[in-house]
């Protein structure tokens, strides 16, 4: 089993920034690098709408993929040694206001890495909310 538990979620006003980070533990996920292809998400999710995708990246390559509301504003990233992964967010806006979600899944998603209905595994979620 993986166990993920985000954090960094908070109140900004527009144009602010934002960091949010998900460490990953368990029997299955102890520790993860480049020899494995496991591939690793943010999602959102706000009240009364779908959820979408935000950003993906893999191990193996360390590749990301991003969402067009993403593109320009978010950078995802991973830090092997600690089991983390990382969404730096800028310049927010009121439309990014939603409950973030950080997923894992134990293979290589590819294309595919923005549709969550595959992620095996998910954390509790971190709220953040944009006021202008």
């Amino acid at each position: 089993q993986v166990q993920l538990v985000e954090s960094g979620g908070g109140s900004v006003q527009a144009g602010g920034s934002l960091k949010l980070s998900c460490t990953a533990s368990g029997d299955t996920y102890s520790t993860y690098s480049r020899d494995n292809s496991y591939s690793r998400a943010w999602f959102r999710q706000a009240p009364g709408k779908e959820r979408e995708g935000v950003a993906c990246i893999f191990t193996w390559t360390n590749g990301s993929i991003y969402s067009e509301p993403a593109k320009g504003r978010f950078t995802i990233s991973q830090d092997y040694a600690k089991n983390t992964l990382y969404l730096q967010m800028n310049n927010l806006q009121p439309e990014d206001t939603a409950m973030y979600y950080c997923a894992v899944r134990l293979d290589y998603a590819g294309s595919s890495c923005l549709t969550g209905s595959d992620y095996r595994y998910w954390g509790q979620g971190t709220q953040v909310t944009v006021s202008s």
